[in-house]
């Protein structure tokens, strides 16, 4: 199954008060895995970056003025995330400034029924304990160390880690290779209790062409590994 975990850098914390998105990081999974496909870009939000946004993801006003607008990139955005299921953590979040810069732009929202909460998820295993991404990443021994500050891209690729596990994804490949094990058992016990041997796919023929093409070769190099078997070889006596 395709889906897609995503994550967005923002200037603040609501969209309705004039903030924007400055980067997107999507990564694509298939039944829990990455595929290696991912979306990241960063975002011109045509407006300054307060401080105490800057102090959480590093992305100044100069450095996000030298990229596309939010509107010149929408397009590969969408193309991207196809109609796969969004995996986000505080979705809610995220999928407000998605959705208000494609009102901007006249496009439908992000439909709720595609959008899967992992915050909700960890609540509902994890009930009264801590849950943000960074708890959920040593819960399950992930690596923080790349971990800095927020990006956008970063984070997704820790939340895919994170999500295969609040799926039981160890779990779910423990089990895996328990059952790919039972069939190789399965198999090798057929090949040793096979009924009946199969029938020589040589024929008579074929065997004494053999033998003859093979006479005709001189001093061929298999005859020094049988001379030094039979030099090798213990007496009766012994």
């Amino acid at each position: 199954m395709r889906e897609i975990v995503l994550d967005t850098e923002t200037t603040g914390l609501d969209p309705s008060s004039g903030h924007r998105v400055v980067e997107i990081g999507a990564v694509e999974i298939s039944n829990l895995i990455p595929t290696g496909r991912h979306f990241h870009c960063y975002v011109d939000p045509e407006r300054d970056m307060p401080d105490e946004a800057f102090r959480v993801h590093g992305l100044s006003r100069e450095f996000l003025a030298q990229h596309k607008i939010f509107k010149e990139i929408a397009a590969e955005f969408l193309d991207f995330i196809e109609d796969a299921p969004l995996v986000i953590h505080n979705a809610e979040f995220d999928t407000r400034f998605l959705n208000a810069e494609f009102a901007l732009m006249n496009l439908p929202p992000l439909g709720g029924a595609r959008i899967i909460d992992t915050l909700a998820m960890a609540r509902r295993r994890h009930p009264g304990g801590p849950n943000s991404l960074d708890a959920l990443c040593q819960r399950y021994a992930i690596d923080l160390s790349r971990r800095e500050k927020h990006g956008a891209l970063l984070d997704a690729n820790l939340l895919a880690e994170v999500y295969a596990e609040l799926c039981g994804g160890r779990q779910s490949a423990l089990s895996l290779q328990t059952v790919h094990a039972v069939r190789i058992a399965a198999s090798n016990d057929l090949l040793r209790n096979r009924p009946e041997p199969l029938p020589p796919r040589i024929s008579a023929a074929e065997e004494t062409a053999h033998a003859v093409f093979v006479a005709t070769i001189k001093s061929p190099i298999w005859d020094r590994y049988l001379a030094s078997d039979k030099d090798a070889a213990p007496s009766a006596a012994g």
